[in-house]
């Protein structure tokens, strides 16, 4: 089969596309044939190895060994999110056969970047969408998933006030629909000029342009700070977190010591949801949301997977809005959107 591959750690221009040999399914495990795929923040934090705390997790997750990945990866393929049939599964599966349309996120493991991947049947992995095309399918469930699990971290309830600032990111999209549509919370969204429109089509109630606004000086307070891109800091938001407030973060090693400091000092929190929970339930639920109309994929560009260093280069410029989806084979879709 072909993947994109790399070998050391650097710019995007280490990925290539090349021959290897296709993964074969345990007996609890499923082969999919992967139609789309993404290109995060987190595949290109682990390909650039840039920070020494990204490689020392990296390796921990992908080998047990904290000094493994030190020097050179250890999974040659990245790629978490994928959409895709499923080819083949092993003697012990029983909740998919071959032929399903399924989505997911292959969280820890990588290997999506490739035309096949093996994923364990209790993976977070669902059958697809009725209404979504692989493509919009391939782009719902890390973001979606990283939002979730911070929403429920905080304890997010009916009624109370959440800021969510990188508004027009993948979890930042993903946030603001949650927090309005599943958590009934009032939405004040932070976004640049172009994406304004946008986010209030998500369901915000405010948005704030922080090119014309900052909002930590407009004395409004919030019972969650939600930085959807790891941009901010707890100490330049302090100041508008309501009483009992709760400010967290996706991104920022500070953050350990805040979380720590916190717990035992002062009535605002920072709250981390580190490791995030992937779990095939909220795959479901995500899934019941899209078919309920209640959820929609946010898709900045889509690019064929040959062009995976020009899809790459253009998530680095965190200018991307939603998702960057790499298609990776063409089918007929007669059941999307």
């Amino acid at each position: 089969m072909r993947a994109v591959v790399y070998d050391r750690y650097g710019p995007p221009d280490v990925l290539r596309i090349e021959d290897v040999e296709p993964p074969i399914p345990k007996q609890d495990e499923i082969l999919v044939t992967v139609h789309a795929t993404t290109v995060n923040r987190t595949d290109c934090a682990i390909r650039g190895g840039e920070d020494f705390i990204t490689r020392l997790g990296y390796s921990i997750v992908t080998t047990g060994n904290p000094f493994a990945a030190l020097r050179r990866p250890t999974q040659r393929i990245l790629g978490t999110e994928l959409a895709g049939e499923v080819a083949a599964v092993g003697a012990a599966v029983s909740q998919f056969k071959v032929g399903d349309r399924v989505f997911g996120v292959n969280a820890g493991h990588f290997g999506a970047h490739a035309e096949y991947v093996c994923m364990r049947e209790r993976a977070p992995l669902a059958q697809m969408p009725t209404n979504m095309t692989f493509e919009e399918a391939a782009a719902v469930c890390d973001g979606a998933i990283l939002a979730l699990g911070c929403l429920r971290r905080v304890g997010l309830r009916q009624g109370q006030k959440i800021l969510i600032y990188g508004a027009s990111g993948s979890i930042g999209t993903a946030g603001v629909q949650l927090a309005k549509l599943s958590f009934d919370a009032h939405v004040t969204a932070v976004c640049g000029t172009k994406n304004v429109a946008l986010i209030q089509s998500l369901g915000a109630d405010e948005v704030i342009d922080y090119t014309q606004e900052d909002f930590t000086k407009n004395g409004h307070l919030y019972d969650v700070i939600f930085d959807a891109v790891g941009k901010h800091s707890f100490r330049r938001c302090r100041s508008s977190l309501a009483q009992g407030g709760k400010y967290i973060p996706t991104d920022g090693w500070a953050n350990v010591f805040w979380v720590a400091w916190t717990a035992r000092i002062g009535d605002k929190r920072v709250v981390s949801d580190v490791p995030p929970h992937y779990r095939q339930q909220d795959i479901r639920f995500l899934k019941e949301l899209i078919e309920a109309g209640k959820y929609r994929a946010v898709i900045d560009r889509c690019y064929p997977w040959e062009q995976v260093i020009e899809a790459t280069t253009y998530v680095e410029t965190q200018q991307k809005v939603g998702n960057v989806v790499l298609t990776v084979s063409q089918v007929s879709d007669t059941s999307g959107s």
